[in-house]
C-alpha cells in the first residue's frame, strides 16, 4: 500500500485548506501590527482579531470579551492555574486535579507545590472516570481551584463536565478544564456546563500551531499572564500573531459548520476499528470508556509485546499512530494515564493509540486491522513474555 495514512491527529491535525487561505493576506497583505490603529493595515489586523474571537466565543457560548488568546494549549493551562492560585492565595492554598492530567496541569500543579500549596490528585476507575463522591469529599475550606481535563488526550474518555461545574459551583469554587482534545469532539457550552475556565488550542482542530485561547469567565479573579503591553486587554501582553488568530477563527467556523456529519462519521470508523481490532487480534485491552470517548480515539494495549516495536513496523507500513507507552519520549516509565486506570506496567507498555480524522476510509480501517494483526501475530511469536 502506496497510501500513507496518518492516524496521530490527538498529536496535531493537518492545517486545512481553507484555514490556510484565510491566512495568507495576514502574511504579506494586512500585515499591520493590530495596536497601530491609526490607519487601515493597523485596523484590519485588529477586525482579523476580533472575528476570530468572536468565532471560538460562539462555539463554546461565551462572551467573545471572556476569550483571550494565547500560545496554545500548555500556555492556557498554565495561566489558569497559576493565575487563579497567586491571585485566590489570601482565600486558600488547595487545587484539586486527576492522575490523568495532561503534563501542562500536573507540572503546574507541582510547581505551585514548591510555593506552599497543596494538590489532591483525584483516582480515576478502569475507564478513567473520577468518582464525583471522591471529588466532593476532596473538598476543603481551603480548595480554591478544580481542575479536571473535559477528555484525555490518551484514552479519550469524557469526563461528567457538567456535574462537576455544579459541584464547583455550589461550594464556590473556581473550576478550570483542559478542554484541548474535547474542541471539535464533544459540545462545549460554558454556561450550561459551569466552566470558569477553559483551555483550548488550535491544532487540534485543523487549525494552524503556536495559538490556542483562553476562556475566563467573567468576575473570575486570576493574575495576568505575561505582563509588558496592552494587548488581550491587559491581560495577555504581546504583539498579537494576527495570521495564527485568523486560521483559529476559520478553523473553528469549519468545525461549528459540520459538527454533527463530522462526528457521526469519525464514530462510525472508531466503532468498525475496535471491533476489527477485538475480533482479529486476541488478548487486547480497550483503553478508556467503551463509548463515552472521544469520536475518533481508539486506544489498545496488545499483551506481551512493546508500543514502540509497534510503531516502528506500522511506520513501515506507512502508518503514523502513538504509543501509550512513554518509551518514545525517551523514558522507560509507561503512561501515567494507563497506570492509573489499573493497567500492569507490561500491558501498558504495550499499548497505541489511533486518532481518526474525516480523511480516513472504511477501506483504510480494514487495512489498519490487517495490518496490526500481521504485526502483534509476528512480534509475540518471537517475544519472551508471550510463554
Amino acid at each position: 500500500m502506496n497510501k500513507k495514512l496518518y492516524l496521530d491527529n490527538a498529536a496535531t491535525t493537518k492545517v486545512k485548506k481553507e484555514v490556510i487561505e484565510e491566512m495568507k493576506e495576514y502574511f504579506d497583505v494586512m500585515y499591520g501590527n493590530p495596536s497601530s490603529q491609526l490607519y487601515e493595515l493597523g485596523r484590519k489586523s485588529k477586525e482579523a482579531i476580533e472575528k476570530a474571537r468572536k468565532e471560538v466565543a460562539d462555539f463554546i457560548n461565551a462572551d467573545e470579551k471572556e476569550i483571550y488568546f494565547t500560545a496554545g494549549g500548555s500556555e492556557s493551562d498554565n495561566w489558569a492555574i497559576k493565575g487563579v492560585a497567586f491571585a485566590n492565595k489570601n482565600k486558600g492554598n488547595h487545587i484539586i486535579t486527576t492522575k490523568i492530567e495532561h503534563h501542562a496541569v500536573l507540572h503546574t500543579c507541582e510547581y505551585l507545590e514548591k510555593f506552599g500549596f497543596e494538590t489532591t490528585y483525584l483516582n480515576v476507575d478502569q475507564y478513567g472516570m473520577i468518582n464525583l463522591e471522591e471529588l466532593k469529599q476532596s473538598i476543603r475550606p481551603e480548595t480554591i481551584l478544580i481542575s479536571v481535563m473535559f477528555a484525555n488526550n490518551e484514552i479519550g474518555t469524557i469526563q461528567p463536565i457538567e456535574q462537576i461545574g455544579e459541584i464547583a459551583k455550589e461550594h464556590g469554587i473556581i473550576f478550570h478544564t483542559d478542554a484541548v482534545q474535547a474542541l471539535g469532539g464533544v459540545r462545549i457550552d460554558v454556561k450550561k456546563q459551569h466552566i470558569d475556565l477553559l483551555s483550548v488550542s488550535a491544532h487540534k482542530v485543523g487549525g494552524p500551531k503556536g495559538i490556542g485561547a483562553m476562556y475566563i469567565k467573567k468576575g473570575v479573579k486570576i493574575d495576568n499572564f505575561i505582563h509588558g503591553g496592552g494587548q488581550e486587554r491587559g491581560k495577555r501582553a504581546g504583539t498579537e500573531g494576527v495570521q495564527n488568530i485568523a486560521g483559529f477563527g476559520k478553523a473553528v467556523e469549519l468545525a461549528a459548520k459540520n459538527f454533527d456529519e463530522h462526528n457521526d462519521y469519525l464514530i462510525k470508523l472508531r466503532t468498525k476499528l475496535i471491533e476489527g481490532i477485538k475480533a482479529n487480534i486476541p488478548d487486547v485491552v480497550l483503553n478508556g470508556h467503551p463509548t463515552n470517548r472521544l469520536p475518533n480515539n481508539v486506544n489498545f494495549s496488545y499483551k506481551y509485546v512493546e508500543g514502540e516495536a509497534i510503531l516502528l513496523l506500522l511506520d513501515m507500513e506507512g502508518i503514523a499512530a502513538s504509543s501509550g507507552s512513554a518509551c518514545t519520549s525517551g523514558s522507560l516509565d509507561p503512561s501515567h494515564v494507563l497506570l492509573a486506570t489499573g493497567l500492569d506496567h507490561g500491558t501498558a507498555h504495550g499499548s497505541i493509540r489511533f486518532t481518526l480524522s474525516d480523511e480516513i476510509t472504511e477501506e483504510d480501517i480494514d487495512f489498519v486491522v490487517e495490518t496490526m494483526r500481521a504485526i502483534i501475530s509476528r512480534l509475540r511469536e518471537i517475544s519472551p513474555l508471550n510463554k
